[in-house]
């Protein structure tokens, strides 16, 4: 097979990683691979301090391609990382060599004895399998702070738990089976007693099972070993390997995949799970109990317990005091005094009874305690989430007011639960005493697991001699004095590979290194993650955090955006683009490589630029609310010349008769479509855009037909009234030719709000006007916010200055006409006005057929997924939204320039589509352009449907 990738890039490595590449492209397809410096970089950035760019990125997205690869890479001996979403923070998902990403194409799962096991490919995000159980009122047992965005791989290889899972219900006590790919490429299914068989045939293997037997045959004839690992799980750790595997189980495959859990990738790739569910609780009530201290707090949870409670939170002053001038934060908090501490307490049970009585067993064990206020719990949802919101918005509050160009670190330790009060204010004045008196102490008390955060630069041998010494003093009294643990949840990784021995001692440690000897002889997986011989390994390769722009600076690279980009799968996430961004303002600040900044600038405007689809859904879920969007239409507004601006000025002032333009284009197309047909009308196109070079708009049989203007309304003089304001959009573009509704969308509204009685007043000439949103995405924010105000003083005119409620079917455009115009109008989406103000009006006859719905981006930033659902159902039987597709990516008109963007983001479209389902329904006319073209259904304005189902009372 021939070489494609860039040969300057291919010639710049290492003779070993050429053969490697040219060998696995026989096998994996080119666009998986990636050994460019400015993707290998995106790549390399995960949650933790760390940063070591590989040379090899490779995105494996089945069975073979893994098998292939870990032979490839075992032939060459050359060291291989996994990484899911790289959540972690530890530095366990860095690499110098090959990172292999896992991720897309590893989705499937299956759900057996009525929702008691679930069984789970490694890309499935956590939070989607509670999801897939639902239905069967049963959850996962690992419940970790990052559950809506790490995905299965990590937390099983990681063995990470959470505030409630504690060690009954984590990954070692929940996993019943795997699916295992072995340094050598070798595959086992545990659950297959044909695959056990066969895997242990081979000579290698029995040796690796007879090692495994042998290792549990000397721990159990060493009692104070055996005693020792006892010992150190009856609490969370994750230090080191799982050897309570050997006492816990004596057949060697239980033993092997109660090994794997925690173990890193670095025995074997995990590369399917099978866990015992656990019930997901209806009932649940929470209680925010304040202290006067610190101590007088832990001793409080030292008298509580599981199943009495679920969860007990330790909140330090200063971690409450970082989120106090949150909204929705009880004002009270402000009062508490300086050392005051609070427990954030949850209860579950399986009614309401259990419940009532839980909650008094609680006040009865803590009524000796002196609090601060009176223990009061809440059953209502809204007010107990509203006590969980504070919880977690406290790491991510220490990311947002850190100093510029400091790194947040969050580090992780447990106590057995009787010495937590002690142990507790020792951290505290360990912390006090390094300079980090600012640092906030909270997390999971009740399983004595502590979380301590601080921020600090790394930029003198000073700043990295301090954390040194920081860190080497928190190992030596977790160990010696309180024989804790020094990872209770968050792995071994980096930044504790060179203290497990210190923690378990020689004999343990022997253990462990067999361990991996025995599994991966060459060291080749993900070498120096829990076995290392770098004892400086903690204190190399921190990131740099240089600042770059104001709208990203509070970055913590904690990759939670990466769920919503619609390009993550083509090109950079938001994480990847700040990170980007970091290097190249490194690059500039050191001059040192003037070539390679200039190579990740011309990159960057394709990676991070051109196909940012700038709808700001990563701010939803980001920790310190960045949009990356507006960096990038930050960005767009500084490169623009001045015969772009020239040109988006005269498009404004003749908006008109450009729209008219289009409107014939569009009609041309039509008219083309109609005579040559669909085929001969794809190939033509297909062939006319592959000569400009992929400028000439894709084409596809979902193409708008031209759309109108509406010119009168049907009104009701005696009814309410309401300004429709049809979006440019709309008034540009129709239904397509294959659409089943051919009204124009204008008509559909029109005829919806007549039957709910509405006096429907239309602005006058309304072709010459824009809310500027098209502007604003390409940075043309002059330009922009000129038409939204020739567009707000209409609206105030014909609203009676506000008077009116203004009606627009088109979810972008109402998300900005919110921003720039809510302060003086009162504007409505299509999706919010008729749950609102229509259905209450209307007679709905649901339609027999299930039906698709898209929740377009900007509708969810205006919060408006569940009126959807209301909506649909409403009028049909069935309704899907599919919970893997968020924003669509055609990103205005990007999706007839960029296909790739919005097929990118569609990917798991098609898949959740049911058989005989023919009708999808949005609230954008582009989106719904694009998920047609996908997935090969009509889809229209949410409008349609209700119109449809829809007469007057």
């Amino acid at each position: 097979m021939e070489f494609k990738l860039d040969k300057s890039d291919f010639s710049n490595l290492p003779t070993q990683y050429q053969t490697f590449c040219r060998n696995i492209l026989q096998h994996i397809p080119e666009k998986q691979i990636f050994i460019d410096p400015v993707r290998t970089y995106a790549y390399s950035v995960d949650a933790s301090l760390y940063h070591i760019t590989p040379k090899v990125v490779v995105k494996v997205r089945n069975l073979q391609e893994v098998s292939v690869l870990i032979k490839e890479a075992k032939t060459q001996k050359l060291p291989i990382t996994f990484r899911a979403a790289g959540t972690s923070l530890c530095g366990q998902a860095l690499t110098d060599s090959i990172l292999v990403v896992i991720s897309e194409g590893w989705q499937d799962h299956l759900i057996t004895n009525n929702g008691d096991k679930i069984t789970l490919q490694p890309g499935i995000i956590g939070a989607e399998a509670n999801l897939y159980l639902r239905p069967y009122s049963r959850k996962i047992g690992p419940d970790p702070a990052s559950i809506n965005y790490a995905r299965i791989g990590g937390m099983a290889a990681n063995n990470a738990s959470g505030m409630c899972c504690g060690t009954a219900d984590n990954s070692y006590k929940t996993v019943e089976d795997m699916k295992l790919v072995f340094a050598d490429g070798s595959l086992l299914d545990t659950a297959d007693a044909a695959s056990r068989k066969s895997w242990a045939a081979d000579a290698n293997h029995k040796k690796m099972l007879q090692e495994l037997t042998d290792l549990h045959d000397e721990i159990h004839s060493d009692n104070e070993l055996k005693e020792l690992i006892a010992h150190k799980f009856k609490i969370k750790n994750t230090t080191g390997y799982s050897l309570n595997a050997f006492v816990d189980y004596d057949d060697p495959f239980d033993i092997l995949k109660h090994l794997l859990i925690g173990s890193e990738g670095t025995l074997a790739l995990i590369v399917e799970i099978t866990y015992r569910t656990v019930l997901d609780h209806k009932y649940k009530a929470s209680a925010l109990m304040f202290f006067p201290s610190m101590r007088d707090a832990c001793l409080a949870v030292m008298k509580l317990y599981r199943p009495l409670v679920s969860a007990a939170e330790l909140l330090d002053r200063i971690s409450l005091k970082s989120v106090e001038d949150w909204p929705g934060v009880p004002s009270y908090i402000k009062t508490l005094p300086k050392n005051a501490a609070a427990l954030l307490v949850e209860i579950r049970a399986e009614n309401q009874a259990a419940l009532t009585t839980q909650i008094a067993q609680v006040k009865e064990k803590l009524s000796s305690m002196t609090t601060l206020m009176p223990i009061e719990f809440t059953d209502v949802r809204e007010e107990y989430e509203r006590l969980w919101n504070i919880r977690a918005g406290i790491f991510p509050a220490v990311g947002g007011i850190r100093e510029i160009g400091t790194t947040v670190i969050i580090e992780d330790i447990a106590f057995p639960k009787e010495t937590l009060a002690d142990a507790v204010m020792t951290l505290r004045e360990c912390m006090n005493s390094h300079g980090y008196g600012d640092g906030i102490i909270y997390g999971h008390a009740l399983d004595g697991n502590v979380h301590f955060v601080f921020t600090q630069a790394f930029n003198t041998k000073e700043d990295k001699e301090r954390y040194k010494v920081f860190i080497e003093d928190i190992c030596s009294f977790v160990v010696e004095k309180y024989t804790g643990s020094l990872k209770a949840e968050h792995g071994t990784g980096r930044n504790m590979a060179p203290f497990v021995e210190f923690e378990w001692g020689k004999k343990a440690y022997s253990i462990m290194t067999r361990l991996k000897k025995a599994f991966d002889p060459d060291n080749l997986l993900n070498p120096d993650v829990i076995i290392t011989k770098n004892g400086n390994l903690f204190i190399e390769n921190i990131k740099s955090m240089l600042p770059t722009n104001d709208i990203i600076n509070k970055c913590i690279e904690c990759g939670y955006c990466e769920v919503n980009c619609p390009s993550r799968n083509f090109t950079f996430t938001p994480r990847q683009r700040i990170a980007t961004q970091r290097e190249i303002a490194r690059l500039k600040a050191t001059k040192e490589d003037p070539a390679l900044l200039k190579r990740f600038e011309k990159d960057y405007e394709f990676f991070g630029n051109e196909t940012c689809a700038v709808d700001g859904l990563c701010q939803t879920t980001c920790p310190v609310s960045i949009n990356t969007g507006n960096f990038t239409k930050y960005k767009r507004s500084l490169a623009l010349t001045p015969r772009a601006k020239n040109t988006a000025a005269f498009i404004s002032d003749h908006f008109a008769g450009v729209s008219s333009v289009v409107k014939l284009g569009l009609t041309g197309a039509n008219i083309a479509h109609a005579t040559v047909g669909t085929h001969a009308m794809e190939y033509i196109t297909g062939k006319l855009r592959d000569i400009s070079g992929g400028k000439m708009p894709r084409w596809t049989k979902w193409m708008p037909k031209s759309g109108s203007t509406p010119k009168t309304s049907r009104n009701n003089a005696a009814g309410p009234k309401v300004v429709y304001y049809p979006s440019c959009v709309t008034r540009m573009m129709g239904p397509a030719k294959n659409d089943d509704d051919q009204r124009q969308l204008g008509d559909v509204m029109i005829s919806l709000l007549q039957k709910a009685g509405y006096d429907v007043i239309l602005p006058e000439n309304m072709d010459k006007y824009c809310c500027g949103m098209p502007f604003e995405s390409e940075g043309q924010f002059e330009t922009a916010d000129r038409m939204s105000a020739q567009l707000e003083k209409l609206l105030l005119s014909c609203s009676n200055n506000g008077e009116y409620p203004i009606l627009c079917d088109t979810s972008p455009c109402v998300y900005r006409m919110k921003k720039v115009m809510g302060e003086h109008l009162k504007i409505y989406d299509t999706v919010e006005f008729i749950h609102d103000f229509l259905l209450d009006k209307l007679a709905l006859k649901k339609t027999d057929e299930t039906v698709m719905v898209h929740v377009t981006c900007s509708a969810r930033k205006m919060g408006l997924i569940e009126k959807f659902r209301t909506i649909a159902e409403a009028c049909a039987t069935k309704v899907v939204i599919p919970e893997r597709v968020r924003c669509c990516g055609f990103a205005g008109d990007k999706g007839f320039s960029l296909p790739e963007l919005n097929e990118s983001a569609l990917d798991h479209l098609n898949e959740e589509i049911p058989s005989g389902c023919t009708h999808g329904y949005s609230n954008s006319r582009t989106c719904e352009v694009g998920l047609a073209a996908k997935s090969g259904i009509c889809y229209q304005s949410i409008a349609y449907l209700v119109d449809e189902c829809a007469s007057a009372r």
